[in-house]
């Protein structure tokens, strides 16, 4: 049998590539995605759920780049922020857009999960506020929006331009933390989905959009055109209408208030039988530790081979250096999120662009702290190394790079430990990592989530200034740790 026969034969055994099903970063994506993974399984196709993936923008730029096969989204959503309001209105209209991009309107759930504002009742009782309308007569409340509703030409920017409110920009905050924000009287008015658990368990009142500024927000599932194929259509077609807003409040009250699994809560929405067990700490631990030193030791690596000969070459040639070390200064500008964001659509989610991020953040430390250590060299010991006849090869390796290394390995230093906590922001874009518990603990609450990333990420961060530290004994002459007291 040739070799390509056999790889051949060896593709078809595998079967088909299991389905990706992508979710955002908020506890109703999260518990849908899980019920579509678990939809398609019960119709015996593989499938594999990738969860909390960010933002809208995130999730949309994966399934456009082929990183995810399907995900839950909304109609509000589709039309006003990755479509555009232009697109007429009605089903047909809107699967047309869709379909010109690939992709696939696939059933509604059956819920309208719209946008809203609420307060707590105690206080907008005793203002007499029912309306959102009413705000502007308030002046004084603390305004406190979820980042994305912030940006959303459907959040914020309508309802400030709808209902005539102060011009002043509300307060950012994260949308899972809001909630302990309202009911502390941190803040006085929140964005909310009208679905969210919380509203009733808090006591909240939901703000009356007199003036209908939120669309509808029909919750649906979408899929690239070229994952279609019957199978898929039926398994998700079975989910049609299924969840009403008063099932899906219950369904996110079930991982908020009772803190069970997504795996449990589709299991038993399904009637599959009980969740199989998750996995212990050690080895959930274990998994994450792997995950989060990838991301970390091999963008160092590169870093370390590519900012030390920028380094050299800015020091030698001083002019050019400036350039080389205002370019590196200029990445280091950007900001971490952002630049993950940007690079979906070049690299798709994963470890790519958090590879690439971490890389291009070590540059600036490990570059500057070369450069710094070279041109600190005293010009007695640069004229010594030139009187003994040393070519500047030699030079450069037997003497300069030896009296810079202490500088040189602070700057390596710094760009690790940055990189430990950069490296949880990975898990935004599916990379895993530390982050991944931080992010499931902040959207449910959950100190202990929270926690079991946090800790090793702080202990892991404290083993590279140990390991650099140990490490200086060995690679700075032995003469310059004297000098220095060491």
């Amino acid at each position: 049998m040739s070799l390509a026969a056999a790889l051949l034969l060896g593709a078809l055994a595998a079967g088909p590539e299991p389905l990706t099903v992508g979710s955002k970063a908020f506890t109703e994506s999260v518990v849908l995605g899980e019920i579509t993974r678990l939809a398609l399984e019960q119709r015996g196709l593989a499938a594999v759920h990738r969860p909390e993936l960010g933002g809208t923008r995130v999730l949309w730029e994966a399934l456009l780049h082929g990183d995810i096969d399907l995900y839950p989204e909304y109609t509000g959503t589709l039309r006003q922020e990755l479509l555009g309001a232009q697109v007429p209105p009605g089903e047909d209209a809107l699967r047309d857009a869709l379909a010109r991009q690939g992709i696939t309107l696939g059933p509604a759930l059956g819920f309208n999960n719209t946008y809203a504002l609420g307060m707590r009742r105690a206080q907008a009782e005793a203002l007499g506020i029912r309306r959102i309308s009413q705000l502007p007569r308030h002046p004084g409340l603390r305004l406190a929006f979820s980042h994305e509703f912030l940006d959303r030409q459907d959040g914020w920017p309508a309802v400030q331009a709808r209902y005539g409110l102060a011009a002043d920009r509300p307060r950012g905050i994260e949308h899972a933390l809001a909630y302990g924000a309202l009911s502390s009287g941190a803040v006085d008015v929140i964005d909310v989905y009208s679905t969210d658990a919380e509203i009733a368990a808090l006591d909240l009142v939901v703000l009356e959009d007199d003036r209908q500024v939120f669309p509808e927000y029909q919750a649906v599932l979408l899929y690239r055109s070229d994952r279609a194929d019957p199978g898929v259509a039926a398994a998700l077609g079975a989910l049609a209408g299924r969840i009403s807003a008063t099932t899906m409040r219950a369904l996110n009250a079930q991982a908020k208030i009772e803190g069970l699994s997504p795996e449990r809560i589709a299991s038993r929405f399904l009637g599959a039988g009980p969740a199989a067990s998750g996995a212990s700490l050690g080895a959930r631990l274990l998994a994450r530790t792997g995950e989060h030193l990838f991301l970390v030791l091999l963008s160092l690596l590169a870093a370390i081979g590519i900012a030390i000969p920028l380094g050299v070459v800015a020091a030698r040639r001083p002019r050019l250096g400036r350039g080389i070390l205002a370019v590196v200064g200029v990445i280091q500008t950007v900001p971490s999120l952002a630049l993950l964001v940007l690079m979906i659509p070049l690299l798709g989610i994963g470890t790519g662009p958090a590879l690439t991020a971490l890389f291009l953040y070590s540059l600036l430390p490990i570059a500057r702290n070369t450069h710094a250590g070279l041109t600190g060299i005293p010009l007695e010991l640069r004229d010594s190394a030139v009187a003994l006849g040393l070519p500047p090869a030699a030079r450069l390796w037997r003497v300069e790079l030896p009296l810079a290394s202490p500088s040189i390995l602070a700057g390596i230093k710094t760009a690790a430990v940055i990189n430990v906590g950069t490296a949880t922001l990975g898990a935004l874009i599916g990379a895993g990592g530390y982050g991944q518990p931080i992010l499931a603990g902040i959207r449910l609450g959950d100190a202990g989530l929270l926690l079991e990333g946090a800790v090793p990420a702080a202990l892991l961060a404290i083993s590279f200034e140990l390991l650099f530290t140990a490490a200086e004994r060995v690679v700075v002459p032995r003469g310059l740790r004297l000098s220095r007291g060491r």
